[in-house]
């Protein structure tokens, strides 16, 4: 039923899903072959046979990818030194509202961040509601606030503070579906899927009775969900949405959105500087430049590549992140990751690279979970080096100590003998001075060094006359690898750590070819 509700939406996705289908029952074939024929033999050889069916899988993936195409616009310059940070305000303080948030901004601007992604704001549906509180994402009015975070004044405040401080701001769009309070159903019931009794439903085969699927034949419904994106921007100014679930809703939703809202964010940018109201760094650049986008779309997809034809300009690495976890868990080495750190993407474009995000901590991993708590500051360091812009999610600077409960109260911890927060400032210092490290056309690609070491991954990036080197152990075990050829006496250690742990700015220690647990080293030419 998932299959066919996207086939309609959007009938690319499906030869995606087939080749994916025809590859994962090859290996798997491979494997149960594998199996009964290295029966007598050892261990060893049932090992290097696995290893090749993973390598022909992390190979298929990337290569059977559709064309990408040129994209139709630039971005704002701002993206590419984006570091995005998840706010999840119900978790964050005891009172779970804006107002108890606004004091943290100030924490979160010393420690890099510069681009906060707001979860859904909106009231939350008590009808078929999942747990007390519910899910974020069962909306019941587009244009208002959830009062269990506040009015929509104390949103629109803490908006325009984070704006005077330096921050772009995202909004999380759920544009796949609605609460079953909301207005919609009972006002314009043809806005929504109905089953063969007129009966309108929950997403298909997705495992969601808190919510009501809605129905993108219906034109009306269209306008009015691309007037309630707008809104926000009218009212708000917010620089951009991360779009929920954005490989349900058709591509043609998301094109005649997008030049709506530019539209919309052009004239916000004219006021605010008219008014001398704070706004983005390059306003004036985007003002005179009718080329180049005014705000910044996110999706949360990598299914669908048309998505980032024209309409989005960034989804989800979640290959890169599924791979991590492996890596973590010892069942895959890391120059494996190289199929995933360059996803072929439209030029320009690029992917939110992430540890952890609230889906993945509610549901599976944590950092601990995921990847061991050595381990989860060697992620970070790839995350934040590596092409497109990472992400942090609230809390994970301590550590990210729990699962958050998504559908009740469950403050964050914020006490821990695990805090990334001095690593995470480091790296998006390092990240946000070198524009090597630049998201998109904005940044350099990824080359990477030989290694003689499967575990070790070595790649560096160069614009100009700014290069980055990172040497990385991406294993619980001490690695052997030969590095002479790529570090250099003049070479200037701007980050060094052995797991969680500082280790001193240089790289002595790497002379006899030895690297420890997650051991890692960031390198300016």
């Amino acid at each position: 039923m998932f299959i066919k509700k996207i086939m309609s939406k959007d009938a690319g996705i499906i030869s995606g899903c087939f080749t994916n289908l025809v590859v994962a029952v090859s290996c798997a074939a491979l494997v149960m072959t594998g199996c009964g024929a290295n029966s007598g033999h050892e261990e060893a050889d049932n090992e290097s046979a696995k290893q090749e069916v993973a390598d022909a899988q992390d190979a298929a993936s990337t290569d059977d990818q559709d064309e990408v195409q040129e994209p139709t616009r630039k971005l704002p310059a701002w993206t590419g030194k984006m570091v995005v940070y998840e706010v999840n305000i119900r978790q964050y303080s005891e009172e779970g509202t804006f107002n108890a948030f606004r004091p943290h901004l100030q924490e979160l601007k010393d420690m890099g961040i510069n681009t906060l992604w707001f979860m859904p704001v909106h009231p939350i549906s008590e009808t078929n509601r999942s747990g007390s509180l519910g899910s974020y994402y069962s909306i019941t009015d587009y244009r208002e606030i959830n009062p269990e975070f506040g009015s929509k004044e104390d949103f629109i405040a803490l908006v325009d503070e984070a704006h005077a401080m330096g921050f772009t701001v995202l909004m999380d769009w759920v544009a796949n579906h609605t609460g079953w309070d909301c207005s919609w159903i009972s006002e314009h019931p043809d806005w929504y899927t109905q089953n063969s009794k007129g009966e309108v439903i929950s997403p298909e085969g997705m495992g969601w009775p808190d919510v009501a699927d809605l129905n993108y034949d219906n034109e009306e419904m269209r306008a009015e969900m691309i007037d309630c994106m707008k809104y926000w921007i009218d009212n708000a100014d917010i620089d951009g949405f991360r779009c929920d679930y954005a490989t349900g809703v058709p591509v043609d939703f998301w094109e005649s959105a997008r030049p709506v809202l530019e539209e919309a964010k052009r004239a916000r940018l004219e006021k605010d500087l008219e008014e001398g109201l704070p706004c983005l760094e390059d306003a004036g650049e985007i003002l005179e430049d009718s080329s180049r986008s005014a705000l910044y779309m996110l999706a949360e997809d990598n299914l669908v590549p048309s998505l980032l034809d024209s309409a989005f300009d960034s989804n989800y690495n979640w290959n890169l992140y599924d791979s991590i976890i492996q890596v973590g868990h010892d069942s895959k080495t890391a120059d494996k990751l190289k199929y995933y750190l360059q996803p072929k993407m439209q030029e320009g474009t690029f992917a939110m690279n992430f540890t952890d995000n609230h889906d993945k901590n509610s549901y599976e991993y944590t950092l601990e979970t995921g990847y061991g708590f050595d381990g989860a500051a060697a992620m970070y360091a790839l995350t934040f080096t590596s092409e497109g812009v990472p992400l942090v999610y609230s809390g994970d600077e301590e550590g990210g100590m729990k699962a958050l409960s998504f559908m009740e109260k469950d403050l964050i911890e914020w006490e821990s003998d695990h805090s990334y927060r001095e690593l995470l400032t480091e790296l998006a210092k390092i990240r946000t001075e070198n524009e090597a490290l630049y998201a998109g056309s904005y940044g350099a690609v990824m080359e990477f060094d030989d290694s003689d070491n499967r575990n070790v991954l070595i790649f560096h990036r160069t614009l100009g006359d700014n290069s980055i080197k990172c040497i990385l152990n991406l294993s619980k075990r001490e690695q052997e690898t030969d590095i002479s050829s790529v570090i250099d006496a003049s070479d200037t250690c701007l980050l060094h750590y052995v797991g969680e742990k500082k280790a001193d700015d240089s790289f002595d220690s790497l002379e006899d070819n030895l690297m420890d647990p997650w051991e890692f080293v960031i390198i300016q030419d």
